[in-house]
């Protein structure tokens, strides 16, 4: 069988150094002051590097990324944060030549727990051999790996056993975990061209789809120096446009956003605010790609009144600073449907069919409860654009999400307004309304250039939080504790400084 065995950085991925990935482990598994400590760190790891000692800087950003940290969150990182990151930085030219073998194995000094979901899923690997963390009784990470570093070349020899490899991909000067090249009959070194069979392979690795985490950027040292910098001013200016959004009148908002760095384009024609209550049967409903808690928020500015919202799993706290009304659902789809249509009774509304938001350019299965209730349908494209921070979680507390979209230094919001749906293309003109749903989205998938999928909110919580999504909210909620929650979580960002 043709089997080729790869190193990972530098090879499959284009940077040969993985301290921005030990970076985001911290971060998003432990903390800002785990993430101050491991740059802070960075000038002694590289003096390492260039000294020749590459495997003791790389065990120490083991230690400080991954000490004392439960193996279940880092696992949780590895399956929900890490995968986009190295999804980015994969280097095509290898993946071409690596995906036309059969039987594929990857290597890396990188623990294997933070590199095999992406590995197995996203580069169809069949294997991954990298070094193990020691966890302790208790089930935390230790710091340290299990074995040194030499002993991948017999991991590799032992998978195979008597089998001698097709090919080896690897890097000259990358140490230890290249000498597995020695059991190959063929080896390549980057930089890659396609050659013969390579070209015929051009079918790219599997794109990510769900992620999580709540930085934008991948924070190698520069980056992550700049994040930190930002850190209380990016505060102090999400507090300011909170306080700004509550206090003014909706057409007042839109005047002032770019004086605080934000900006919202509008394209297409929003259709006009109704005459009185009394005009009309029914309120518009306006149908909405989710693309963070804000969409809502920022079409009732466009729209320059307060348009009631329909919520599923939202916090308190994020209910509380909502500047316009909120509906909660239940899940119950009776229910659900009598409270949709006592709202578009009193006027317009706002709804997201998917249920659930989504980063990557694609759209998730839109519910079709929405086409059954009424025929006063305005589809509304919303997408957006961010720095440092992503606005939303499945793994975290969504309570912060407004927030970490509010301190990014210049948010930005496209609104797209469609026409809204002729007669013949709503379920009055016997369309089934999972026909004048899929037709929906659609349409809104063509104008943002997104791609139509069948994945749900399940399926993105299983994969990024290994739960349904559902958020059972007790009825001793006390919206004062989470207020003290969140004035805690600032108070540790600042303590930094």
């Amino acid at each position: 069988m043709d089997s080729v065995v790869s190193e990972l950085e530098g090879t499959l991925l284009s940077d040969p150094v993985p301290f921005s990935y030990f970076m985001l482990m911290a971060f998003e598994a432990s903390g800002i002051i785990r993430f101050a400590s491991l740059l802070m760190l960075w000038p002694v790891i590289r003096l390492l590097v260039i000294c020749g000692r590459g495997d003791a800087g790389l065990k120490l950003a083991i230690f400080i990324a991954t000490a004392g940290v439960p193996i279940s969150e880092i696992e949780a990182v590895g399956r929900a944060v890490l995968p986009k990151f190295y999804f980015d930085d994969i280097d095509m030219n290898a993946w071409r030549v690596f995906s036309s073998y059969k039987k594929r194995v990857v290597v890396t000094k990188t623990p294997r727990i933070m590199v095999e979901r992406f590995v197995k899923e996203h580069l169809c690997a069949d294997a991954v051999i990298g070094s193990e963390l020691s966890v302790n009784r208790f089930g935390f990470a230790t710091g340290f790996i299990k074995d040194d570093f030499n002993s991948i070349t017999k991991r590799v020899a032992v998978l195979f056993e008597n089998e001698q490899l097709t090919l080896g991909i690897g890097r000259t000067n990358s140490g230890s975990d290249s000498l597995f090249l020695g059991l190959c009959k063929e080896e390549r070194y980057p930089p890659f061209t396609s050659k013969g069979r390579d070209e015929k392979h051009i079918i790219g690795p599997l794109p990510v789809i769900f992620h999580d985490g709540r930085l934008a950027k991948r924070p190698t040292p520069s980056t992550a120096l700049l994040i930190l910098l930002w850190l209380p001013l990016g505060i102090l200016l999400a507090a300011i446009r909170i306080l700004v959004g509550l206090m003014l009148p909706m057409w007042a908002i839109s005047q002032v956003t770019p004086l605080f760095g934000g900006k919202v384009v509008v394209k297409g024609s929003p259709p006009p605010p109704p005459l009185s209550a009394s005009a009309s049967k029914s309120g518009v409903l306006y149908v909405c790609t989710h693309r963070t808690l804000m969409d809502p928020v920022v079409l009732s500015i466009v729209l320059k009144r307060r348009i009631p919202a329909v919520t599923y799993s939202i916090s308190r706290l994020t209910e509380i600073l909502s500047p316009i009304p909120t509906v909660r659902l239940t899940r119950v789809r009776d229910i659900d449907a009598q409270n949709i249509k006592r709202q578009l009774e009193n006027g317009d509304l706002v709804v997201c069919p998917e249920g659930t938001t989504c980063r990557e350019p694609f759209l998730l299965r839109f519910s079709a409860l929405f086409a059954e209730l009424t025929d006063c349908i305005v589809p509304v494209a919303m997408n957006y654009r961010i720095g440092f921070f992503h606005a939303t979680t499945a793994r975290g507390w969504k309570a912060m999400d407004p927030i970490f979209f509010l301190m990014n230094p210049r948010p930005i919001y496209e609104v797209t307004f469609l026409n809204q749906l002729p007669m013949e293309a709503t379920c009055s003109s016997g369309k089934t309304p999972y026909d004048v749903a899929n037709y929906v989205q659609r349409i809104l998938a063509a104008t943002l250039g997104f791609e139509c999928t069948n994945f749900t909110r399940k399926d993105k919580y299983k994969v990024l939080a290994a739960n349904d999504g559902i958020v059972l909210h007790s009825s001793k909620a006390n919206p004062a504790k989470e207020l003290l929650s969140t004035f805690k979580m600032v108070v540790g960002y600042f303590k930094l400084y």
